[in-house]
Order: structure tokens, then C-alpha cells, then sequence
């Protein structure tokens, strides 16, 4: 076996094992936002639960009513539509 075929050979064990590290890195990454994210939906699920049952104990709100207001008399605004355009008139 030659120096360069040592090297190439080391090289290729080097880049292999380098690799497997960021592989580590990366499962360690993604593992610890995993946690995060399940510790973040459970929180929320406990403030979405409280909420939830406050709304139960506490009293419904009062409907509040609608003021009606007056009604306008809309038959002066329009004139009556006779059966022949405008244009036919007269």
C-alpha cells in the first residue's frame, strides 16, 4: 500500500466519522425541540383547560337587546315606475 492510498483511505475514515458526529448533532437537535414543542402544547393545553373551566363556573352573560330603530316612510323617495322608458314618453 502506497502513502497515497494510506491517506485517501484516512481521509475517507475521517469524512465518515465526521458524518456520524453531525448525524449525533442533528438527533440531539431534533430530540430537544421535540421536548420543547411537547412541553410548549402542554402548557397550552393547561391555560386552554383553566379557561374553559372558569367560562363553566362563571355566570353566561347577560343578552344584551337590540334598540329598534325607526322606521322611515320610503314611498316619497321613489316615484311610482310607469310601464314605458323614458325614452317612449310624452
Amino acid at each position: 500500500m502506497t502513502s497515497d492510498q494510506a491517506r485517501q483511505r484516512a481521509e475517507r475514515n475521517f469524512k465518515r466519522e465526521e458524518r456520524a458526529q453531525d448525524g449525533r448533532k442533528a438527533m440531539i437537535e431534533y430530540e430537544a425541540q421535540a421536548v420543547a414543542t411537547r412541553k410548549k402544547t402542554a402548557h397550552l393545553k393547561a391555560l386552554r383547560l383553566a379557561k374553559e373551566a372558569k367560562a363553566q363556573t362563571d355566570e353566561p352573560p347577560a343578552k344584551q337587546t337590540k334598540r329598534r330603530t325607526a322606521r322611515r316612510d320610503n314611498s316619497k323617495l321613489f316615484e311610482p315606475r310607469s310601464s314605458r322608458p323614458s325614452y317612449a314618453r310624452n
